[in-house]
């Protein structure tokens, strides 16, 4: 007689979410992204609450309270970092400077929210935090000051974002300049990540930020050979004037992703773009026109 053949139930690891604070759009957006019955989320009311915690149990995401300050938060990391030091933590902060966010970095924050902030951002975040294997290696702040910081950034596209939103809460910007500057710098670290670092996590791009009091830059180095504008076929600003779609069935037979308008979006978002003579360096200059009419 057959037997029937017997399915083995392995058990699979549970990971555990930190949630500080009781905000409850905060936790079920965690709910919502968190897969459920992979994650289990415990919430506790304060830092001092998290800290127990973390000493008794290790979390693989906590995300702080937005009811604390970027000060408090940080300080907690830094606890966190001492008992548990690859703990992915995402701080929400009610009030902080810059240089809570640069100090954030330092610690190795995973991300940092400012009141007010996006809901579907801190979502996408999140996923981001649940996805990378490898994080905690992938920003490097040489240098930094409020007004100037040297980052050296892991060649891969999720660490991009993360830099990106690490910027954007740095420069304390007046709208439309703020996603403007964070649109054209995200599509310029893009391209010398990908075409410049190949997409190799052993490589890193170095930024230069720069906030002046009327004006934005950030000077890109990546470790390529460098190229010309006549030797990227494969992006929209080399393009004829009369057939300005070319580029896009050049990316398709080379296989690449859809893409390549990042050069000729970023023209027209700053004032300036400026490459090196090799290539493998881009300036980016912002003026700040609403900035210089308040002061006028």
């Amino acid at each position: 007689m057959g037997s029937t053949p017997s399915t083995e139930m392995r058990p699979f690891a549970v990971k555990n979410a930190l949630l500080v604070g009781a905000d409850p759009q905060i936790h079920t957006l965690l709910f919502r992204v968190l897969e459920p019955g992979a994650w289990t989320v415990l919430s506790v009311p304060d830092n001092l609450a998290a800290l127990a915690a973390v000493r008794v149990r290790a979390f693989n995401l906590i995300v702080t309270s937005d009811k604390t300050s970027g000060r408090e938060d940080v300080e907690l990391l830094r606890q966190i970092r001492r008992v548990r030091p690859h703990t992915r933590v995402i701080i929400l902060a009610g009030e902080g400077t810059p240089s809570d966010v640069i100090t954030s970095m330092r610690e190795r924050a995973f991300s940092y929210f400012s009141k007010p902030f996006s809901l579907e951002t801190l979502a996408e975040m999140i996923r981001l935090a649940t996805e990378e294997p490898c994080w905690d290696d992938g920003i490097e702040v040489v240098s930094g000051t409020s007004e100037l910081i040297r980052i050296l950034a892991r060649c891969d596209l999720k660490t991009a974002d993360r830099l990106v939103h690490f910027l954007n809460e740095i420069a304390e910007l007046p709208d439309p300049e703020r996603n403007q500057v964070a649109t054209a710098f995200r599509e310029m670290l893009l391209n010398a990540i990908e075409h410049g670092g190949r997409l190799d996590p052993n490589q890193y791009v170095e930024i230069e930020y720069v906030r002046a009091r009327h004006m934005v830059t950030c000077h890109i180095t990546d470790p390529g050979p460098g190229f010309t504008l006549d030797e990227i076929p494969h992006a929209a600003i080399a393009n004829p004037l009369d057939d300005p779609i070319r580029h896009i069935a050049l990316r398709e037979q080379q296989g690449m992703r859809p893409g390549g308008f990042g050069v000729l979006l970023a023209q027209r978002l700053v004032d300036e773009l400026i490459y090196g003579q090799n290539g493998n360096e881009v300036l980016l200059v912002k003026y700040l026109d609403s900035m210089r009419r308040q002061s006028a």
